[in-house]
């Protein structure tokens, strides 16, 4: 089933959360449908759009979140998908200084890699095989990393995102900057 982003009332994004709760929010009048996705939502008397978008009503106060969680997910899509040692379809992780040599399993240390690369890499530094990295590796910043890192992207989500940093996570995930 789809997924709907959630605004708060101030637009700010909320979170994801399937079809048929974000349906249940607005024909409860607790959200607004912004975005439509095409497809209608059928019940015995009616049948509506289901949305793809939807604003809460009424503001709801978020408590601190802190930083980005770090998920395989979320780190694929800081990575764009793609090794950051030969830029290949990364498809495992990698701990740019080793757990074995003592690096934390934090986003300055964690990276995505292609199963090649990360099988010659083993437990060495990136400086003792005299590699690269395409970019250096950093924590996530903004309200739409948490939204892109879910893996639940829909293009008609971006403007919403925009405010909140997505144009440059979209990029890197879409591969377009490194």
């Amino acid at each position: 089933m789809p997924h709907v982003l959630v605004l708060n009332a101030s637009y700010e994004p909320l979170g994801v959360v399937p079809t048929r709760r974000a349906l249940v929010l607005v024909l409860n009048k607790k959200a607004v449908c912004l975005e439509e996705s095409g497809v209608l939502m059928h019940s015995a008397t009616r049948a509506v759009p289901a949305p793809s978008v939807v604003r809460l009503t009424r503001f709801v106060r978020v408590p601190f979140r802190g930083p980005v969680p770090l998920t395989r997910r979320a780190l694929f899509a800081r990575d764009g998908g793609r090794c950051v040692y030969c830029g290949g379809v990364a498809t495992s992780v990698d701990h740019v200084i080793p757990r074995s040599r003592g690096g934390a399993h934090s986003w300055d240390n964690v990276v995505a890699a292609c199963r090649r690369c990360n099988h010659v890499k083993a437990d060495r530094h990136v400086s003792e095989l005299g590699w690269r990295m395409r970019h250096q590796p950093a924590p996530p910043s903004g309200l739409a990393w948490r939204i892109i890192g879910t893996g639940h992207r829909d293009p008609r989500w971006m403007p919403y995102l925009q405010p909140y940093g997505a144009e440059h996570a979209v990029a890197r995930i879409d591969g377009i900057s490194a």
